[in-house]
């Protein structure tokens, strides 16, 4: 056995888990998602964070985090959800994607941070988050559901202080585990890679459909605001064609009030030979999105105030106008209502702006 597994149960960061079943060869298959990783003991998942130890499926890092910084929410990105906030945001080592592209791969690749991470309890991340006076803390960096106890123990404690939760994540988990764990949050931003199965399997190692399954599963629940990120990769998933697609199934299943992100790429990880995105490529995402019939669509890791900004989806009228992630110009009513013809923007808001601006603060648990 490695001895990284040689592990004491006792340990407050490894945690029983229940979504996993025992298989007729022995194996312990992990069915937390669509990888059913089956495990011999000692072995990890694909993801890292889970272990097959003492014949059960065991959560590795609980507690252990990093990366605590406190960012404007339009970061995660999530323009409709409190904008002008600020998010407490950090994340823990491993992922069950396995994408080439991966633009956060020094923390969701890393081996060494499993053991330099700091420890971190739930009640100690909302503690936090109430006396920097964070409207929300976000799950980030690599993805929360490998996390799945985790993170909903911190949310369960943000919740008893009043703080939002965010989830941001690819959307790769299976039906059960993908109830209770959004049940847990308030906010989700959900990363539709590409719109091929092709580009799923080849870059992410992982599949399209169970990610579209749990838009379909987020598109239902009353209680939770969510937004789609798609980074667009140059000769990869950038067509008219993909993106018309992509467009059309959102409008289709989703509805036309579900914001879109189109983001740029840049050369990292294992495909630091592709060329970073073309700005001309974003607003040429972001026009057939908008003539698909969605009503909100943004760029994203480009200057474009533009293509940031919030309008309104009756009569057009500027609602949130925005510099990179500072709010220049709000024109919401207390309700979330435009100004100039009273259609209700698609949402959560408070009454007025936030003005935390673009500041990235670095903070210690």
């Amino acid at each position: 056995m490695d001895k990284e597994l040689l592990l004491d149960l006792t340990q407050d960061d490894i945690v029983a888990t229940q979504y996993w079943h025992v298989l007729e060869d022995g194996r312990i298959q992990c069915d937390l998602c669509p990888r059913a990783c089956k495990l011999n003991e000692g072995q990890r998942g694909v993801c890292y964070v889970r272990a097959r130890v003492q014949d059960q499926i065991v959560l590795t890092t609980y507690g252990r985090s990093s990366g605590f910084v406190i960012d404007p929410i339009e970061k995660k990105p999530l323009n409709h959800f409190y904008p002008g906030s600020s998010v407490l945001s950090f994340g823990t080592a491993g992922c069950n994607l396995a994408c080439k592209f991966c633009q956060n791969w020094d923390i969701s690749k890393s081996r060494k941070m499993d053991s330099l991470m700091t420890l971190a309890g739930p009640e100690q991340i909302a503690s936090l988050a109430a006396e920097k006076k964070c409207t929300s803390v976000a799950f980030t960096y690599n993805d929360p559901v490998i996390f799945h106890e985790y993170a909903i123990d911190v949310a369960q404690a943000c919740r008893e202080k009043g703080i939002k939760t965010v989830a941001v994540t690819a959307g790769y988990i299976c039906e059960e585990p993908r109830e209770a764990f959004f049940a847990a949050m308030d906010a989700v931003n959900v990363d539709l890679k590409a719109f091929t199965e092709n580009f799923y399997w080849k870059l992410t190692g992982s599949h399209l459909q169970p990610v579209l399954d749990t838009l379909m599963f987020l598109s239902e629940q009353e209680h939770i605001w969510y937004e789609i990120t798609t980074l667009v990769i140059p000769g990869h998933n950038d067509s008219d064609a993909e993106i018309t697609d992509l467009s059309e199934w959102v409008l289709a299943n989703l509805g036309p009030n579900v914001p879109l992100h189109f983001t740029a790429f840049h050369p990292d990880y294992k495909m630091r030979d592709v060329p970073k995105t073309p700005i001309d490529t974003l607003t040429g995402a972001r026009s057939i999105a908008k003539a698909s019939g969605i009503n909100h669509v943004y760029t994203g890791n480009v200057h474009d105030r533009a293509s940031g900004s919030t309008y309104c989806a009756n009569c057009g009228a500027e609602l949130i106008g925005r510099d990179w992630f500072a709010l220049k110009h709000w024109a919401l009513t207390a309700d979330g209502c435009c100004k100039v013809c009273g259609e209700r923007c698609a949402g959560r808001f408070k009454n007025g702006p936030g003005n935390f601006g673009r500041q990235r603060i670095p903070v210690t648990p």
